[in-house]
C-alpha cells in the first residue's frame, strides 16, 4: 500500500450525543462513559506512529485526545457542522418544523450548508496530501464532519456521508487502493478482532 493514510477518531460520549441531540458549537464535556471510551481509544492509537495528529478545539474532542494520551495540534477546520438554530434538537424535533428533514439536505437556518462543511473538509484533505506519500495522520473530531470528510476523500458529494454511520469513540481509516482513494475500515470500536485486523492490513 502506498499513499497517505488518514485515521479518524470520533470523540467520546457526551450527554447530548447519548440523547441524539445535534451538538455543534455547544462545548459539552465528556460523560464518565465518554472518558472511558477515550482511554480505550488511546490503548490502540498510542501503538501507532503518526506523522501528524490534529484535533478539533472543542472540549469533547480535545479531552478525548488528552485521555487517549495524544498531544494534537488544534485545527479549527475540524469543528463539527454548525447546526445554527437546530443546535441541541433531535432529528424528531427538527422534523416537526421541517418534515422529512435530514442534515444532508437541509435546511440549515443560521448554520452551515453541506457545501460549507465540504469546503472545510477539502482544506483538511489538501493539507494531508501535501505530506509525504507514506505519511500517517490522525484526526480527532466529530461525527457529521468526519462523515463529510470521508465522502470528500472518496471524491463524492458531501451527502454521501449519510451512508457512513459514526458512533462515538470509533476508529476509521481512509487510504488508497491501486492509486484510488478508498476506505480501509469504518466505524470500528477500539477493542476486539475488527480493530486488530484493520491495523494489520
Amino acid at each position: 500500500m502506498t499513499g497517505q493514510s488518514l485515521w479518524l477518531a470520533r470523540h467520546g460520549e457526551t450527554e447530548w450525543s447519548a440523547a441524539g441531540r445535534h451538538t455543534s458549537r455547544t462545548d459539552l464535556p465528556l460523560t464518565a462513559r465518554g472518558e472511558e471510551e477515550a482511554r480505550a481509544l488511546g490503548r490502540v492509537l498510542r501503538t501507532v506512529a503518526f506523522d501528524l495528529v490534529e484535533s478539533s478545539p472543542l472540549e469533547r474532542a480535545r479531552r478525548t485526545a488528552e485521555l487517549a494520551g495524544l498531544a494534537p495540534r488544534l485545527d479549527y477546520d475540524l469543528v463539527e457542522w454548525d447546526y445554527g438554530e437546530l443546535e441541541g434538537l433531535t432529528t424528531e424535533q427538527i422534523r416537526h418544523r421541517y418534515p422529512g428533514w435530514t442534515i444532508w439536505a437541509g435546511p440549515w437556518p443560521g448554520g452551515e450548508s453541506a457545501a460549507d462543511v465540504a469546503a472545510r473538509a477539502d482544506r483538511v484533505i489538501d493539507r494531508l496530501l501535501d505530506l509525504p506519500g507514506t505519511a500517517r495522520a490522525l484526526l480527532v473530531g466529530h461525527g457529521h464532519f468526519l462523515r463529510v470528510l470521508a465522502a470528500r476523500w472518496l471524491c463524492q458529494d458531501p451527502s454521501a456521508g449519510q451512508h457512513l454511520m459514526a458512533a462515538t469513540a470509533t476508529i476509521s481509516i481512509l487510504s488508497w487502493e491501486h492509486g484510488l482513494p478508498a476506505v480501509r475500515c469504518w466505524n470500528v470500536p477500539p477493542v476486539g478482532p475488527a480493530i486488530a485486523q484493520a491495523m494489520a492490513n
